[in-house]
């Protein structure tokens, strides 16, 4: 099974605004397991970054006005995600921004129901409880010491993390190859019998067990 983890940074908040994307992160996964293959694109807006969104991302307008715009970089980014399913958190905000810069192009736009949405997926799971990235990397002790800044890539590693955790799997410790094989320790684990411990009463359990029973017989007359 093969997912996108995808992240976006924008200029701002609202896209009724006129708020552009900014970044574009995707990171690969197989059967949960990173793949090594990521998409990772930095876009020119063609409008200001507001002041909020400088803080969050630290992308300044004079940085971004040297890098292609979404036109230049969108086939090969939709070739990446071709035929795959997209792990988002928050995917409504995405996805807003996304099909706005497609729409602008002429291209089909990204459906909901390609994607998974984590925020969704831990407010189901944790009804009440702070679902933020950062309160889901901190319930899962997921380390997000190097999130000083926001950034597409750094926050589709943790994503994919906080995932695995959501759907109720562990956080894979295999050595990653292109093939992704596994470990010699997960084949020996695959390998291996267990068996479950039995038990047995000592000779006095016995011995009360049966006088119980006696007792209770000759209390119920039988």
């Amino acid at each position: 099974m093969i997912e996108i983890v995808l992240d976006t940074e924008t200029t701002g908040l609202s896209v009724e605004k006129g708020h552009r994307i900014i970044e574009i992160g995707c990171i690969e996964l197989k059967n949960q397991i990173p793949t090594k293959r990521f998409f990772h694109s930095i876009v020119n807006p063609k409008r200001p970054v507001s002041e909020d969104a400088y803080k969050v991302h630290g992308y300044s307008d004079s940085f971004l006005s040297t890098k292609k715009e979404f036109s230049e970089i969108a086939n090969d980014f939709l070739e990446f995600i071709k035929g795959k399913k997209l792990i988002i958190h928050n995917a409504e905000f995405d996805l807003a921004f996304l099909n706005l810069e497609l729409k602008l192009i002429k291209k089909e736009p990204i459906l909901k129901e390609s994607v998974i949405d984590t925020l969704e997926l831990a407010r189901l799971k944790f009804p009440g409880s702070p679902a933020s990235l950062d309160a889901l990397c901190k319930r899962f002790k997921i380390d997000n010491s190097k999130r000083t800044k926001h950034d597409a890539i750094t926050d589709c590693e943790l994503l994919s993390k906080v995932y695995i955790n959501l759907i109720g799997e562990k956080e894979p410790t295999l050595k990653l190859n292109s093939d992704i094989q596994l470990d010699k320790t997960e084949e020996l684990s695959k390998n291996k019998t267990y068996y479950k411990k039995i038990v047995y009463p000592s000779k006095d359990e016995l011995n009360l067990h049966n006088n119980f029973l006696k007792n209770s017989l000759k209390k119920n007359n039988f």
